[in-house]
């Protein structure tokens, strides 16, 4: 569980009905979502929210490290509010699925010295791709 919320509320981020729906609409384990599914689920609970404010909010949101954005192979950017937890993503090369995955080993220590070359690495972003049980079935 992200607990974006509670670390909002912590950072004492002032908590508009706008920014709470937008939060609550990202809260929670596995959560990838487009800017626009965000808006579609932010509008079911507050019909007058508007497309501005759900996609400032992201920005903020970003901005302050509390959700990540995560784009693949050119589809729309994705917000995830497990920021604060390591992890890697799992993403379906079919319908796009996003998961959040934390495979053993440390991805840093994993490229050898004869593969940076010189670069001072300070942290990898590993993408694992295939295929959901859906989209593998069809």
């Amino acid at each position: 569980m992200s607990d974006l919320l509670g670390r909002l509320r912590g950072r004492g981020w002032r908590m508009t009905a706008q920014r709470r729906v937008v939060a609550e609409v990202l809260d929670g384990e596995h959560v990838h979502l487009t800017a626009d599914e965000v808006l579609a689920r932010a509008a079911d609970r507050l019909p007058e929210i508007s497309r501005a404010t759900v996609y400032n909010t992201l920005g903020e949101l970003v901005s302050l490290g509390e959700v990540v954005e995560v784009a693949t192979d050119g589809r729309a950017k994705r917000y995830d509010p497990n920021a604060h937890q390591p992890h890697q993503h799992l993403v379906c090369s079919g319908c796009g699925a996003i998961r959040d995955v934390h495979p053993g080993g440390d991805p840093l220590s994993d490229l050898p010295v004869s593969e940076r070359f010189g670069f001072a690495v300070s942290e990898a972003d590993v993408t694992y791709r295939g295929l959901c049980p859906e989209c593998a079935k069809a």
